[in-house]
């Protein structure tokens, strides 16, 4: 089930700190098996000043949710195919 789910298809994660919470996935990363939901899993990173960014500072980070934790609700509305004849 899991490798079924693709961009945009709204799911509901059923493992984890966030169990029970739902969204639309914005990202699926096939190699690491890790899925962005949106508004889900945003961290901050806190930068060290270097040369380039001599003032440091905060980073959203979005952190992937594991697939196998995840719930297909609904799927992605496919886009219709118009029939030969249609108009």
């Amino acid at each position: 089930m899991a490798k079924s789910l693709k961009t945009g298809d709204t799911v509901k994660i059923i493992a984890g700190s966030n169990k029970g919470k739902s969204g639309k996935i914005v990202k699926v990363d096939r190699e690491n098996q890790k899925a962005m939901i949106e508004g889900i899993g945003n961290i901050t990173r806190h930068l060290r000043a270097t040369q380039f960014n001599p003032r440091g500072g905060k980073k959203d980070i979005h952190v992937g949710i594991d697939l196998s934790n995840l719930k297909l609700e609904k799927a992605a509305e496919a886009k219709k195919a118009t029939k030969k004849g249609d108009k």
